[in-house]
């Protein structure tokens, strides 16, 4: 599904998604920005992959120092520059997550939440891999995913988007075992820590996985300090 949210879920339509969110699913959107904003400092500059409109690089930016935000959507990216007009520390930047343009070691913390390991439609260890290439030593990158118990209100969730227009409809003959797809082309299931454990050990690291809300699944990779 690689260019879904650049074709045809960007910007204002991307922004629409989270204003329908039920509380539940806003309960759940709020309780990972703050699991992200318990590991940040003061002085952290900060990475977010797949930032969109800005959501959550501005409120990263209450606490860190300084963060970019990358997506591939111009859309998207136009809508978080005009926000960021407020004066929030933050720069948003067309790029791949594949591909970084940054230095070794450039940041801190590496974030990308909601599920982006999936919904990004690619090749997971590599994103990883990249994201650990240009944290520091002492640094974290941290993932989300879904948790198994958030199913049905994540279900629910982009059954509202369905009939909003925003995304196809709800395919509900493949839609099962934590992967939902809709007619339009929309796909994205969700990891096990079994499998960010995995990952882990392909790319020598020791990812810790913690359970967040009953909605959220996190791994926290620290990269290891330099001898």
């Amino acid at each position: 599904m690689p260019g879904y949210y650049k074709a045809k879920l960007s910007g204002e339509r991307l922004r629409r998604c989270y204003e329908i969110a039920s509380p539940r699913v806003k309960q759940y959107l709020e309780a990972e920005i703050q699991f992200v904003l318990r590991h940040l400092r003061r002085n952290d500059v900060v990475l977010e992959l797949g930032c969109g409109y800005g959501r959550v690089a501005f409120r990263l930016a209450d606490v860190a120092r300084y963060v970019i935000g990358i997506d591939t959507a111009k859309e998207s990216l136009m809508v978080a520059r005009q926000i960021s007009n407020n004066g929030a520390q933050c720069e948003f930047v067309e790029m791949d997550a594949l591909s970084l343009a940054f230095n070794r070691s450039s940041f801190d913390k590496v974030v990308c939440i909601q599920n982006g390991i999936c919904v990004f439609g690619v090749d997971r260890k590599r994103l990883l891999s990249e994201a650990l290439w240009v944290t520091r030593p002492g640094g974290a990158v941290l993932f989300s995913t879904y948790s198994e118990l958030f199913w049905d209100d994540r279900l629910q969730w982009f059954e509202a988007q369905a009939a909003a227009g925003l995304v196809g409809p709800i395919d509900y003959t493949q839609t099962r075992n934590g992967e939902i797809v809709c007619t339009d082309g929309f796909r994205a299931g969700a990891v096990t820590a079994e499998v960010f454990r995995s990952l882990g050990t392909e790319l020598g690291v020791d990812p810790v996985i913690t359970e967040v809300d009953q909605s959220s699944l996190f791994c926290r990779i620290t990269v290891p300090e330099i001898a």
